[in-house]
């Protein structure tokens, strides 16, 4: 029987341990918490059918001049860290130029087509219906112009990828969310997008459809992996693992483990904020502020909003501008109440400068395999992607060409 050690247990990890399982290998998922405790659990809660285009870089002056700045909250940056980041932005922003992010969009846009299929299976087999809404979201402008570009954007996704929307006037936002104040110009309402009321009992549902199905997870050290004479072993509280096969799934903190193996991966680290609100109004629908870069909607633990990505060291302190800032946006749509935590969350996305991610098995190591880097949408896809590594590991015919994700592109 085949075997695996599954490092890492967020969406991907839990996602590629579930197919694996499914396909009757020995699996053991490890990690430093439960699962679904570090960025699987601090997202927009979407599952996002309509995300067939990858984050480029802005490559117009005035766009790069007011992230310099800080005139835009979507991206800010530490200046006394942003010597780490400058190798991957340069790499980011050079597969940015518009014949390059063509590619990856259409690399994307395959692993997206599977998004919510890959999702709605194991959503009926985890019995997590309850945390799911198959009602969209919606994207609110305050600016008419920018409507009106996004309109044609849209209706290109339409023709191309057959994503669904609804554009939606002002008055007729108005009549959907009648808590938002009532001079916007209108709002995008996508359609397919699925949302979560908590992520992370999501990632947890699944975790625990994977020990019914007979797989084990265990806390353990992952940066313990070690090369053995029969395949790979890491130390757990359990003592020692050994299985034939390790995949490494641990989102930003890949590169550093696998730097020991001698793979140099390269990722633009963003770091995102989010904090729930209660007492407040209640929104029907998750909203995406698209002129203030952030996204709130309505949970378990009441509104959340989500910010943009920072760019900052691996241990530095919280510096919650952009949620500020974000809050500050939000209560000039809403009332959004009182914060409902003391202090924010935040965590880190793992965002490759191709914009996609790093998938299939190592070059120079049997039996080691990679599956991360997947941007700020490692929820949207983790059982996507987890599909697609099972089947490559398994020796299947893959559903889509592997070539573009493959890790010895670096």
């Amino acid at each position: 029987m085949q075997s695996a050690i599954i490092l890492g247990g967020g969406m991907v990890g839990v996602g590629a341990a579930v197919h694996l399982r499914q396909r009757g290998w020995t699996v053991t998922l490890v990690d430093r918490r439960e699962p679904g405790r570090e960025t699987s659990y601090g997202n927009a809660g979407m599952i996002q059918a309509e995300a067939v285009r990858p984050y480029p870089m802005p490559r117009d002056l005035a766009s790069l001049l007011n992230i310099a700045t800080g005139r835009t909250n979507d991206v800010r940056y530490s200046l006394s860290s942003l010597h780490r980041h400058v190798e991957p932005l340069l790499r980011y922003w050079w597969h940015s130029a518009p014949k390059r992010h063509r590619e990856a969009i259409a690399a994307w846009a395959r692993l997206i087509a599977y998004a919510t299929p890959e999702h709605d299976v194991l959503i009926r087999e985890a019995h997590a219906d309850n945390l799911i809404r198959r009602a969209g979201y919606r994207a609110v402008f305050r600016d008419a112009a920018a409507l009106d570009h996004s309109i044609k954007e849209a209706e290109a996704d339409h023709r191309e990828f057959g994503v669904n929307f609804r554009v939606l006037s002002g008055s007729e936002l108005t009549k959907a969310e009648p808590i938002l104040r009532n001079d916007l110009p209108g709002a995008i309402h996508w359609l397919d997008t699925w949302t979560v009321s908590d992520p992370g009992a999501l990632v947890t549902a699944y975790a625990e459809l994977f020990e019914r199905l007979g797989g084990q997870i265990v806390l353990g050290d992952a940066q313990s992996l070690q090369q053995t004479a029969t395949g790979w072993s890491v130390n757990t509280d359990n003592g020692r693992i050994d299985a034939a096969n390790a995949v490494v799934t641990l989102g930003p903190w890949s590169p550093d483990l696998l730097h020991k193996f001698g793979y140099r991966i390269p990722l633009v680290r963003k770091r995102g904020y989010h904090m729930h609100y209660t007492g407040g109004a209640t929104l029907d629908l998750p909203l995406v502020d698209k002129g203030q870069g952030y996204a709130m909607g309505p949970m378990a633990k009441g509104i959340r909003i989500t910010t943009g990505a920072e760019l900052t060291g691996p241990d530095a302190q919280a510096t919650p501008v952009q949620l500020a800032s974000a809050e500050a946006s939000a209560r000039e749509l809403i009332d959004l109440g009182k914060r409902a935590e003391p202090e924010p969350w935040f965590g880190t996305r793992p965002c490759t400068p191709d914009m996609v991610p790093v998938l299939g098995c190592a070059p120079r190591h049997p039996g080691l395999w990679m599956n991360f880097g997947h941007g700020h949408q490692g929820f949207t896809l983790g059982p996507a992607t987890g599909r697609l590594l099972a089947e490559m590991m398994n020796g299947e015919t893959p559903s889509i060409d592997p070539t573009p994700y493959r890790p010895e592109r670096f």
